[in-house]
């Protein structure tokens, strides 16, 4: 028999869903993929993405047999790039260790590269139909709202406790978690005032009735920005550029990207620091941001060779050789 609670919840999610592709055909390869592409990253920045990476590689056996470069062309301008490369390795592992077919068990899951405790819950959840929790920061702030509960969110009790509490009251575990997420993304949002009258629990929520919504729950503390300055090196002749592999380890690891040197440098100091280059002129700066981190970059058009740089065709950027949006950013000054 439904609770009042889920009936409540799915209700209002029968009118309300956000209409998405891997909700209309939910395998267990599609809901994989996609919860792969949705770390940290935005529904509306993953549909273009899903859709073509499902064109290509329709099927875990069909991933298994990419090559990680193809994957990573991809994969290009949608970040977090250890997500593509684990995601790769996963579906060999599911091929090679699970006939094709995810495990159910959640200690199982978590064994694919890439697969931690919120996603081995949501695929359980979602794909599977098995009665899981997937708790994340929305989920979190629903719960502490819902109960006017000052929780630290990065505490692992307060996890434990949003899991018994919407555990307890589950029913038709696919489309509950999924009703929790559409709430937290599209009513009881992280930013400015929940919309409250349209939210299944308005009569329930004690922080609706205390009008204490934004107090819960606790902010959490914000990371230090590290600030890093880049001399980026656009070494061009009209139809070929510079390029290198990153190294295998790191921020946007095996990735390509233009050569460059940390640091403040002009004109002058590049010159004597890299006496193959020629006739180095400052074009302009870009900035971007990852995380934690934010990159400065004066960029350089040079002439000139470097010893450890490629040499390819600048049509071939992207299309070729993936290259993160942080170099694409420096190319409109070419």
């Amino acid at each position: 028999m439904t609770s009042a609670f889920a009936s409540c919840l799915l209700e209002w999610y029968q009118k309300n869903r956000r209409i998405l592709p891997w909700r209309e055909d939910p395998s267990p390869y599609h809901v994989f993929l996609s919860e792969f592409m949705l770390q940290q990253t935005r529904v509306d920045t993953v549909l273009s993405y899903y859709d073509r990476f499902l064109d290509r590689y329709p099927s875990f056996e069909a991933l298994s047999h990419a090559k990680e470069e193809d994957v990573m062309l991809l994969w290009q301008g949608l970040g977090y790039y250890s997500r593509a490369r684990n995601l790769l390795k996963a579906a060999k592992m599911v091929m090679d260790e699970y006939g094709g077919s995810l495990p159910s068990e959640e200690k199982e899951l978590k064994k694919l590269p890439g697969v931690g405790d919120y996603m081995a819950k949501a695929i359980r959840g979602i794909a599977l139909g098995l009665p899981s929790v997937a708790v994340d920061g929305n989920l979190l702030r629903v719960y502490a709202r819902l109960n006017a509960l000052p929780i630290d969110v990065d505490v692992p009790s307060s996890k434990k406790a949003c899991e018994e509490y919407f555990g307890s009251r589950m029913e038709n575990p696919s489309a509950f978690n999924q009703a929790l997420m559409d709430l937290g993304e599209l009513v009881c949002m992280p930013s400015g005032m929940p919309k409250c009258e349209g939210c299944p629990f308005e009569n329930l929520c004690k922080s609706r009735a205390e009008g204490t919504q934004l107090s819960y729950p606790l902010p959490k503390k914000k990371p230090v920005l590290q600030h890093i300055r880049l001399a980026v090196l656009l070494i061009f002749d009209g139809k070929s550029i510079a390029i290198r592999k990153r190294a295998d380890k790191g921020l946007l690891a095996s990735l390509y990207e233009f050569p460059n040197l940390e640091g403040t440098w002009d004109e002058n100091t590049l010159q004597e620091a890299v006496p193959t280059l020629r006739n180095v002129r400052h074009a302009g700066m870009c900035k971007h941001r990852f995380s934690h981190i934010e990159w400065t970059m004066d960029v350089f058009l040079c002439d000139g060779t470097l010893e450890d740089a490629l040499v390819v065709p600048i049509s071939e950027i992207g299309e070729i050789y993936s290259m993160p949006t942080a170099f694409r950013k420096t190319m409109k000054y070419l």
